[in-house]
């Protein structure tokens, strides 16, 4: 079962379908660090590092033979929840690198013409402001011959350790059957027929990194001092009026939502963040910064997966990435539903 990989980053999503039994023959991504991480992770796979407008996916395809699935996940800012707020900026596919990335897909789509396709994005594709974006979607699907089943799921209800909401479209040709989404295994606390969430304490508990940490990159940067009084699960509203804080230090939703923000054990982690900060969590109950060991496992990622670059360049291809557990389930989906 062969798979072209667009966007691909460091290969979360490629990570989730080969353990499914897919095998991803050709990977494209812009930024160098990621194709040399993608690349040391599947050497078998040809990686092409530049702008996904140069690639002729005709020329993949006859190279490579039938191409089964095309995957992966256009960058997300144009249709982020922040795009809200920067006004300055355009939204969606008004935005030149949205409607770039996606037409983009839709191209790849044409001219490899893939028996399914997985696109990804952010829980904000669906929103109202973004509506053009997700009728460009529809309407491109159709034409091309695809009928699409889309849901925005929560990978916490997976089986992965992280709150992280995500927009998940399967598209597959008119004569197959629908798609259908896989059930939930998960949820809070647990059910009759769903396991509880797996929290950070689950899977970080044997990671000990109790070293000490340079004072002048301590987390919380200037309110370092204030981090070690946040109770576990909880951020900088810690300190607010409307929380009973007797001196209040900051206004209530003065700040995101991720300033000073603490993991708890007893919970699963808040979406990590591609860029790094000194003061935005999620911080380690511990107070200090989490590593790229934690981040990879909050994300799912194998622990003997390979990450190049600096760590703010780790932080930021493990932060990109679709979590590998939650594709793992609807790559086998997809695999039990039309290749077996």
């Amino acid at each position: 079962m062969k798979i072209v990989s667009i966007f691909s980053g460091v290969g979360g999503i490629d990570c989730g379908f080969k353990s499914a039994g897919f095998d991803t023959v050709f990977a494209n991504d812009n930024w160098p660090v990621a194709c040399e991480s993608f690349g040391l992770n599947y050497p078998s796979a040809e990686v092409y590092c530049g702008s996904i407008a140069d690639v002729d996916f005709r020329a993949v395809k006859e190279k490579y033979g039938t191409i089964d699935g095309l995957v992966g996940g256009p960058p997300c800012p144009p249709f982020s929840k922040s795009r809200f707020y920067r006004t300055e900026k355009k939204r969606g596919i008004e935005d030149e690198a949205g409607f770039l990335t996606v037409s983009n897909y839709f191209r790849a789509l044409e001219e490899l013409d893939p028996r399914f396709f997985f696109f990804e994005n952010v829980a904000g594709f669906v929103f109202k402001p973004h509506a053009a974006a997700l009728e460009f979607v529809k309407e491109r699907s159709e034409a091309l011959g695809y009928k699409i089943t889309y849901k925005v799921v929560n990978a916490a209800n997976f089986g992965v350790p992280q709150l992280r909401q995500r927009f998940i479209c399967i598209g597959v040709k008119k004569d197959m059957p629908d798609f259908i989404f896989p059930q939930e295994t998960h949820c809070e606390g647990g059910s009759d027929d769903k396991l509880p969430w797996v929290t950070c304490g689950d899977i970080l508990n044997d990671i000990d990194f109790d070293l000490p940490e340079d004072e002048s990159k301590r987390a919380g940067s200037k309110h370092k001092e204030l981090l070690p009084l946040i109770p576990p699960g909880d951020n900088y509203l810690f300190f607010t009026a409307e929380r009973g804080y007797p001196n209040p230090i900051f206004k209530w939703r003065s700040r995101y939502w991720s300033f000073l923000l603490k993991l708890s054990p007893q919970k699963p982690s808040w979406t990590i963040q591609a860029s790094f900060s000194n003061n935005m969590g999620p911080f380690h109950w511990k107070n200090r910064f989490l590593r790229i060991q934690e981040i990879q496992r909050i994300q799912s990622f194998p622990d003997d997966y390979i990450f190049t670059g600096k760590f703010s360049d780790q932080w930021r291809q493990i932060g990109n990435a679709v979590p590998p557990r939650l594709v793992e389930i609807l790559a086998q989906q997809i695999k039990t539903q039309y290749f077996n």
